[in-house]
């Protein structure tokens, strides 16, 4: 890949990373619950503590296909500083709702919530690019150059 590719998506491969070594820290606090609780292996079942553990892990892989598909369609499509900003911003939210999640639940509600507006943001941004790509395509006007146009200050 030559330079100027890369540099089009390498916050996106960073939050993409990043996110990973999230969901390691969660699969391994889950595993540790259970071999807390179950000796040396692995059961679904359990404490109370290991039942939080593990339903606060499923809920954050059951979105992370959403959060990835979202993160990407907006960095390619639109602008990828602010998709990794959103990205990035996601991951504190996401660690937030898992910290959360083990304690009270009302705790995680926050995280959940403004989790649910990153991903809505990150879907709105993909569908200005779809939009804006198609406005070039069938009308030759480019409404991402218009708007850096409009809001240049003297």
């Amino acid at each position: 890949m030559d330079q100027e590719a890369v540099g089009n998506i390498v916050l996106l491969a960073i939050i993409t990373l990043i996110s990973v070594v999230q969901n390691g820290f969660f699969a391994h606090k889950v595993e540790h619950e259970s071999k807390t609780q179950n000796g040396r292996s692995f059961q679904r079942t359990g404490t109370l503590a290991f039942e939080r553990v593990y339903t606060a892990n499923q809920n954050c892989v059951d979105a992370y296909p959403t959060f990835l598909v979202v993160l990407w369609s907006a960095g390619l499509l639109c602008s990828q500083v602010p998709a990794a900003f959103a990205g990035l911003m996601y991951l504190f939210v996401r660690q937030k709702y898992f910290v959360g999640y083990l304690g009270e639940r009302t705790q995680s509600t926050p995280g959940y919530i403004f989790g649910k507006r990153i991903i809505l943001f990150l879907f709105l941004m993909s569908v200005a690019g779809i939009f804006n790509y198609y406005l070039i395509f069938f009308f030759g006007s480019d409404f991402e150059n218009y708007i850096k146009t409009t809001n240049r200050f003297p």
